[in-house]
């Protein structure tokens, strides 16, 4: 990217197309001289380049860097990313650094710097526990969100009593007539207009319109990237998901999924298990469902206001988001459940901080208020 494309992102930002250095004196602050915001480092890494980076580190999620929707800032070693959009006075970071844990602390310190000098605030969205020692360092407070589901493959199998109802499911979509089919990327594009069709149907169904950010999208380019595993009932597809393997420890993740409502219970069900078995049988060690939102907070009185608030939303939201239905979902499954974070600088509520992001994830107001 060449210094007009930068200054052109950064007026984007801060329409001033400055930053200013405020020094304290005499118990007064006082402006010195204004800065140009030069984002060094903030590149356009073409998508080879964020795969090779990718598979250095341990989270197949961090594909969804290749969403197109996402600003990349690269560390000084070309070694690690932060993924991040701006929305509002918030620059948010989605999931933790990509790349080796010892480059995170220089990336986030770049990350935050670039923030600041735009006038804005700093939101690390989705993080995991590894990266809380490196939030405290940095003056950051965390906030729970959720728990994150995976499921340890190389143990997963359907026997014995406890997967009975799953067993009995499972059996009878396919004594129904449901199919599943794995395929591997390069054959995906034969599949788009089929696939497409099932999207439009799940979107029109739920009266929804396509998120992002952390959710992948229905782009024929970047559905091309991953497998895609599918249903089919009478030979036409009936449901889909893309499957991200792009990881150094054998972690999966399943990204964008989709279906024709009312098709048949068991369905998904049948998805699933197929997918994690495929995924078993070629070594693959974890697959991560995502997270169920607001679940695992705490609930005992001495819990801190926002858990009380969250466990609030999570009992009483039903109409708002399915919460229990996902956590029940995904429980199936018998995952680790895995805390993920929220921080932000500040110990107030991050209420804006979380607007910000659930405007960036809706793609503005009018998602918001579709399912």
């Amino acid at each position: 990217m060449d210094h007009r494309t930068a200054e052109r992102d950064a007026a984007a930002t801060n329409p001033t197309g400055f930053s200013t250095v405020l020094e304290a004196a005499s118990g007064r602050g006082r402006f010195i001289r204004p800065l140009r915001f030069q984002p060094a480092h903030e590149v356009e890494l073409d998508p080879e380049q964020v795969i090779d980076i990718l598979g250095t580190q341990a989270n197949a999620s961090a594909g969804l860097a290749l969403l197109g929707d996402k600003k990349l800032l690269l560390s000084s070693t070309g070694q690690c990313f932060i993924m991040y959009a701006v929305r509002g006075r918030s620059w948010v970071a989605l999931f933790d650094p990509v790349g080796p844990m010892e480059h995170w602390g220089e990336t986030v310190r770049l990350f935050m710097a670039r923030a600041r000098a735009a006038g804005c605030r700093q939101v690390f969205y989705q993080v995991s526990p590894r990266f809380l020692p490196l939030a405290i360092e940095c003056g950051l407070v965390a906030h729970k969100l959720g728990e994150q589901a995976i499921v340890d493959l190389q143990r997963f199998e359907l026997k014995g009593g406890d997967w009975l109802k799953l067993r009995r499911s499972i059996n009878r979509a396919e004594r129904d007539g449901l199919e599943f089919t794995w395929f591997p990327a390069e054959q995906v594009p034969q599949l788009l207009p089929e696939l497409r069709s099932v999207s439009d149907q799940w979107l029109k169904a739920h009266n929804a319109a396509e998120k992002g950010f952390s959710l992948g999208t229905f782009q024929d380019d970047y559905l091309c990237k991953s497998p895609v595993a599918v249903i089919r009932l009478e030979g036409r597809i009936v449901a889909f998901a893309s499957v991200m393997t792009a990881s150094s420890e054998g972690d999966t993740f399943i990204d964008l999924m989709r279906h024709i409502p009312g098709t048949h219970r068991g369905m998904m069900d049948l998805l699933f298990v197929r997918i994690m078995e495929k995924l078993k049988a070629d070594g693959y060690q974890t697959l991560n469902l995502g997270m169920a939102p607001l679940a695992g907070l705490s609930e005992h009185p001495c819990a801190p206001l926002w858990h009380r608030i969250c466990r609030f939303v999570f009992e009483h939201g039903e109409r708002l988001y399915n919460f229990r239905g996902v956590q029940s979902f995904k429980a199936k499954f018998d995952p680790d459940w895995q805390p993920r974070y929220l921080v932000v600088k500040g110990n107030g509520l991050p209420i804006t901080a979380l607007c910000d992001v659930t405007l960036l994830i809706s793609g503005g107001l009018k998602g918001v208020f579709r399912r």
